[in-house]
Formats: C-alpha cells, sequence, structure tokens
C-alpha cells in the first residue's frame, strides 16, 4: 500500500494513492482507518510530507563508503543523532540555506516511518512496529557540522529534512536502489544492502533508548557521493518502489 498526506481544497486528509489518483483516507492511518470511495487526481492535490514525526532519529555512518568518504572509521553499534520535527518539509518545497553556513549538502536515504509505538523491541521482531519507508534527504551544514564537532546544529534548520512523497508498506528495506539526482545528473547511488547495520537492527538499537512513537522516523544512513548544493539546484531523492523526492533550494 502507498500512503500519501496531501492538501486539496484547503483540507488536509490522509489517502491511499493508487496509479494517478489518491483515496481519501477517514481515521488515522496509525490506528483505525477507511478507505473510501472518494478520490483526487494527484496533478489537483498538494502532497505535504507523509507524516508528522515526533523526531527523526538520524543514523551518521551505515555505508561503508561513506565512513571511507568522511574519513571515520567504522563504528562498532550505530551512531545516531536527533534531528526536530521542525525541520520536516515535503515534496516539492524549498530548502533554505541558512546564512550562516558557507556549505549545504545533500544525504540520500532510506526513511523508516514508525507505525506503533515501539521500545525495547528485538531486531527479528523490529519490522512489526515499521509502518513503511519513505525518501528522505538528510540536508546537513557540512561547514557547521565540522566546526561544532558534534552535529545538532548543522542538522537541525529548519526545511533541512525533506522526506516523502508517500509511505510504501512491505518493501523490502534491506535491498531497495537509493539514488541521490542533483539538477539532472546522479551524484549518490547505492543500494541498501550495503548497510552496515541493517534496518531491523537499527529499529531495535534505537529502541532500546528511546521510545519511538507512531509517525516517528529513523533516516538509515548514506551512501557516498554526498555533496553541496546551491541557491537555485534541484535535488531529487530516488529510492527504488518508493518514489521520488523533489525539492528546490533557495
Amino acid at each position: 500500500m502507498k500512503f500519501a498526506r496531501f492538501e486539496v481544497q484547503g483540507k488536509v486528509s490522509y489517502g491511499v494513492a493508487e496509479d494517478s489518483r489518491v483515496y481519501r483516507i477517514e481515521g488515522d492511518i496509525f490506528g483505525d482507518y477507511r478507505v473510501t470511495e472518494e478520490f483526487y487526481s494527484l496533478s489537483d492535490v498538494r502532497l505535504l510530507a507523509p507524516c508528522k514525526p515526533s523526531k527523526i532519529v538520524a543514523v551518521g555512518i551505515n555505508y561503508r563508503d561513506h565512513a571511507d568518504e568522511m574519513k571515520h572509521e567504522l563504528p562498532e553499534e550505530p551512531v545516531i543523532f536527533i534531528k526536530p520535527s521542525t525541520a520536516v518539509i515535503g515534496p516539492e518545497d524549498r530548502i533554505i540555506r541558512p546564512s550562516v553556513s558557507k556549505r549545504v549538502d545533500y544525504e540520500a536515504e532510506l526513511g523508516l516511518v514508525i507505525g506503533k509505538q515501539t521500545k525495547d523491541v528485538d531486531a527479528s521482531e523490529a519490522f512489526k512496529y515499521v509502518l513503511g519507508a519513505t525518501c528522505f534527504n538528510d540536508v546537513t551544514a557540512r561547514d557547521l557540522q565540522k566546526k561544532d564537532g558534534q552535529w545538532t546544529r548543522g542538522k537541525s534548520f529548519d526545511t533541512f529534512a525533506p522526506l516523502g512523497p508517500f509511505i510504501v508498506t512491505d518493501a523490502d528495506y534491506n535491498n531497495i536502489d537509493i539514488e541521490l539526482v542533483l539538477n539532472g545528473e546522479t551524484k549518490q547511488k547505492s543500494n541498501t544492502s550495503y548497510f552496515i547495520n541493517k534496518a531491523h537492527e537499527i529499529v531495535s538499537f534505537v529502541s532500546r533508548i528511546m521510545t519511538l512513537n507512531p509517525g516517528d522516523v529513523i533516516a538509515t544512513g548514506t551512501p557516498s557521493g554526498v555533496g553541496p548544493m546551491s541557491k537555485g539546484d534541484i535535488v531529487e531523492v530516488r529510492l527504488q518502489g518508493i518514489g521520488i523526492l523533489r525539492n528546490y533550494v533557495e
């Protein structure tokens, strides 16, 4: 199933996307809901970020090639940080480069959307708590990240957490092609099978630290090829079977 969150005629709803249509949902996709027969053309609605996370938990180094690129040793366990909910934007929205940064980078990632409250789950059970997958761009003020030595400021500016356009259920989270396209040119290209820590292991690891709420997002790390974005750029995160998350840089 492919869930969407959309706005039409000033009203925000969840829906199920099928081909070129989205069917409106009554209820809560994280609880009880019903798919209605009311539908709209996807071209006639504004797609929003497909969920409203209370927090985004991101994995810092989870591809070997990116660890080499950033001159990091391979971590013994997942390196995590949090991005605030205020950083979230949706597809076709604008990424705003802060004036205090001279270099703002893209990072294409697979996002896991939590489906129900999750705490202290075993890795073998972890996917029972995941609603589905979405595209995620871990936008980073790289110069501030390096200057600070810790990552909160460089990762947390408003508009630094684009996600969407859909939440796709029943994907093979540990085997998805991932690509970053900047102005039509491929900059990152890999597959989640190259994770250092697999998706189910990450969910379990995070759940042993903090309670994950329905709608929270775990960003699972980025492959090599990260680089800067400039004003006027068009950046796309493309995940096989999930969709294309397109944003514009100001």
